[in-house]
């Protein structure tokens, strides 16, 4: 079978048929790579921006290495060792996710005065603004790319070709599959490990969807809005779990403790219970029948 190496939404290579499948996988991962390396090499973005953008690359390359665990050598090294440059820099990201928690709260009418919502918005960036100089020094940046530059030079070497779509629905199923799973069952008793590992199967579902999106345009579209959409409100509850962090005793925010604990709780709630309705549509489908229906659109579109 054939695919095509397609311009989609910011010339963002993808997969569509009439042309060599190896190739259009290779030109994807060395925009994933080149993404990432932009992020942290651009003197004009903010270490803010430099760290969410390349953790943001690193999600698509471990979505690209888990769709192609079975076909190219050290796919799971490769995964996680992009786990890895992110954790690097996870540090970072901690601050703006307590902010962004916070400020969520706040624009739910959260009882407090202006003067308090102001400080603890000063004490969450004073955080973030330590945390990202202390974590992206010259001397992790070095690193992040002498490991971006390996990763470049081994994407020459993946045995893609040739190669037939059917295996790329296959993996597309098996990660929806995943993704199914690990739904909760009774989402009021969901932990927040079972709410991250649904998160990154989201995710990995979410990047992986991208690549045929020239398949199914309008729908396709619409799957990854939904998909985002889960992906935004199970993050969100993942921000909360930071800010509650720091509003345990002796943390920076411990003052505020009995005022934000049961706004957390609440929020964190209605998070959950807009989570469980998109999922539930999302993954209504059942494996098989995704990947049939994967196939049947890439037959009609050659």
């Amino acid at each position: 079978m054939r695919a095509v190496v397609v311009a989609d939404r910011g010339d963002k290579p993808a997969l569509q048929p009439r042309a060599a499948i190896g190739p259009a996988l290779r030109a994807i991962a060395g925009n994933i790579l080149a993404n990432a390396r932009a992020a942290i090499t651009d003197p004009e973005r903010s270490n803010q921006d430099a760290v969410h953008n390349f953790r943001r690359a690193m999600k698509q390359w471990r979505a690209l290495m888990r769709l192609l665990d079975p076909f190219i050598p050290d796919a799971v090294r490769w995964r996680r060792e992009a786990r890895d440059q992110a954790r690097s820099l996870a540090l970072a990201r901690d601050g703006q996710a307590a902010l962004n928690a916070f400020d969520d709260l706040v624009k739910k009418a959260i009882p407090l005065s202006e003067r308090s919502i102001a400080t603890i918005r000063g004490r969450i960036e004073a955080i973030r603004g330590s945390e990202e100089r202390s974590v992206l020094t010259p001397e992790l940046r070095d690193a992040i790319i002498a490991w971006l530059d390996t990763a470049v030079a081994a994407i020459a070497l993946w045995p893609l070709d040739p190669f037939d779509f059917g295996l790329i629905a296959a993996r597309l199923a098996a990660v929806y599959r995943q993704a199914r799973r690990r739904i909760p069952a009774d989402w009021s008793l969901a932990s927040v490990e079972d709410l991250h590992r649904l998160r990154q199967r989201v995710i990995d579902h979410r990047y992986q969807m991208e690549l045929i999106a020239p398949l199914w345009p309008r729908h396709g579209r619409m799957w990854m809005d939904e998909t985002e959409r889960l992906r935004d409100r199970l993050g969100r509850c993942q921000d909360l779990e930071v800010l509650k962090r720091l509003i345990e005793p002796h943390q920076p925010l411990a003052h505020w403790r009995s005022r934000l604990t049961p706004a957390c709780v609440e929020r964190r709630t209605e998070l959950v219970q807009r989570a469980a309705r998109i999922a539930h549509r999302l993954f209504a489908e059942k494996p098989k029948a995704f990947r049939h229906r994967l196939e049947t659109l890439w037959e009609h579109a050659r």
